[in-house]
C-alpha cells in the first residue's frame, strides 16, 4: 500500500463516517420527518456506481470504502422508510 491509497482510505473513511451519527440519531429518535428518502437513495446509488468503478480500476480504497458507506446508507434509506410509516 502507498501514500496514495493511504490518502484514498483516509478521505473515504472521513466520509463514510460521518454517516455514522445521523444514523445513530434516527435509530435514537425514531424520526425521519426532516430527511429526504430521495436524496439518500441518489446518494445510495452513486456510492454503488463508485464500487463498480473502483472495481473496474482496480482502486481498493474506493472499493473498501464505498462498500461500507453502501451498507451504512441502506441502513438509513431502511430506517427512512421504515419510521416513516409511523
Amino acid at each position: 500500500m502507498d501514500f496514495i491509497d493511504i490518502i484514498g482510505l483516509f478521505a473515504g473513511a472521513c466520509i463514510t463516517l460521518s454517516t455514522i451519527p445521523q444514523i445513530i440519531k434516527v435509530w435514537k429518535t425514531k424520526k425521519v420527518k426532516e430527511i429526504s428518502l430521495r436524496m439518500f437513495s441518489i446518494l445510495t446509488f452513486g456510492i454503488a456506481v463508485w464500487i463498480v468503478y473502483g472495481i473496474l480500476k482496480k482502486d481498493l480504497p474506493i472499493i473498501l470504502t464505498n462498500s461500507i458507506s453502501f451498507i451504512l446508507n441502506l441502513i438509513m434509506v431502511y430506517f427512512i422508510i421504515y419510521y416513516e410509516k409511523e
